[in-house]
């Protein structure tokens, strides 16, 4: 059986330029996630596969934070098998392994604020149109149209595959 991948709890390091692909785990994700191993691979360049988890989109109040500890702890190691799990299931749908460095980072904190600072020094920033969001009405997803307004580097926005 092989080893499962290690997850950072950090976002990548900057200074080293590589393909930054947001996942969380959507169906618009994963096809992200494919387009980016695709460009990582291209460009041999590393893969940084960034999922976020947002604890507390209101704040805790005082004393608070301590209690929920565990609570999110908890979170980022779901948060982290999942990533594991995208990275499996794209590979298995791709018929291949990636064939590049790859890493996993599993980084507490607002989604857009996370991926607009990872994307400093990156060659892309590869998301989907939508992630899972609540409102599939939408072209495109709040994550996505930051990215694409406010991202430092270049940003692929990947469709979902026509339905056949």
């Amino acid at each position: 059986m092989r080893e499962p991948l290690p997850v950072s709890g950090e976002a990548p390091a900057p200074g080293f330029p590589g393909v930054l692909a947001a996942c969380d785990g959507s169906d618009g994700s994963l096809w992200a996630l494919d387009r980016a191993m695709t460009e990582a691979e291209l460009f041999r360049l590393p893969l940084y596969v960034v999922a976020v988890v947002n604890p507390s989109p209101t704040g805790y109040p005082p004393g608070m934070a301590e209690l929920v500890q565990e609570s999110v702890e908890r979170l980022a190691a779901s948060m982290a098998d999942g990533l594991r799990r995208a990275v499996d299931t794209v590979q298995t749908a791709r018929r291949r392994p990636y064939g590049g460095e790859l890493t996993l980072h599993v980084v507490l904190g607002n989604v857009i604020e996370v991926l607009l600072r990872c994307s400093a020094d990156q060659h892309t920033l590869v998301v989907g149109t939508r992630g899972n969001g609540g409102f599939p009405r939408l072209l495109l997803g709040s994550v996505s149209t930051a990215a694409v307004h406010h991202a430092a580097c270049p940003v692929l926005v990947v469709p979902a595959p026509a339905a056949e």
